[in-house]
């Protein structure tokens, strides 16, 4: 089952392909995104039950809750993601000028 986005790629090819942004890095695919709200939605809401309302402990059930589930999705999303082409972050990376590139470290006084 494909949809299309107006672009030409299908839905697993949009959700899951590794953003290139200005620079060449890849940075995560909208699945990963889409995945962290969802988890971060989620798990608020059952570590805001166990917590009866304490911060402090809503808090601390979040990062104890939410940082493994996070590894085990974003890994699996890897996995999935894996052989798809990259595509760019959007329309406007590909109007970076390349001549005037600067060095990763060039903001730094020696």
């Amino acid at each position: 089952m494909w949809l299309f986005f107006g672009f030409g790629m299908g839905i697993v090819e949009f959700l899951f392909a590794p953003r290139l942004d200005h620079r060449g890095w890849a940075t995560p695919s909208e699945a990963s995104r889409l995945f962290f709200l969802i988890a971060i939605f989620v798990t608020s809401i059952i570590s805001w039950n166990l917590a009866q309302s304490n911060i402090i402990v809503f808090l601390c059930l979040l990062m104890l809750i939410l940082t493994p589930i996070l590894s085990l999705g974003w890994w699996l999303i890897s996995l999935v993601s894996n052989g798809i082409e990259p595509r760019i972050l959007t329309q406007s990376v590909n109007n970076v000028d390349k001549s005037k590139k600067l060095p990763i470290h060039s903001f730094r006084k020696p």
